[in-house]
């Protein structure tokens, strides 16, 4: 398989990194999607679902207890070690752009 066919798509990568730290149910991913990119930024609610769904397929996330206050009709997901290893991945990748795109005096504060 090819590096860029194991490449997440940017709504996977936004799902794992909002699954990186705690888990969570849909509305709190687009919530957790919103707080980093800004409103608006989140995707619908239906594809947020169908992305959920492949990913756990994918075996990227896994449904988990949600805690015991909240509403037991929400469901919850973690990242998987598969799902947290593509996410540290997928993180290197975006560092070494973005230090290309420095040398390159595409960014403020880029030195030659």
């Amino acid at each position: 398989m090819s590096p860029a066919a194991d490449r997440p798509t940017p709504l996977t990568y936004q799902i794992l990194l909002a699954l990186a730290d705690a888990p969570r149910h849909g509305y709190g991913i687009i919530k957790e999607i919103e707080l980093r990119d800004g409103e608006g930024s989140a995707p619908s609610t239906g594809a947020l679902y169908l992305a959920l769904q492949r990913m756990e397929g994918e075996e990227l996330i896994a449904e988990t207890e949600g805690p015991p206050d909240e509403d037991a009709r929400r469901r919850y997901y973690r990242l998987t070690s598969r799902g947290r290893s593509v996410a540290e991945a997928e993180s290197k990748r975006l560092v070494a752009l973005v230090a290309a795109a420095r040398s390159k005096e595409l960014l403020p504060g880029s030195t030659r």
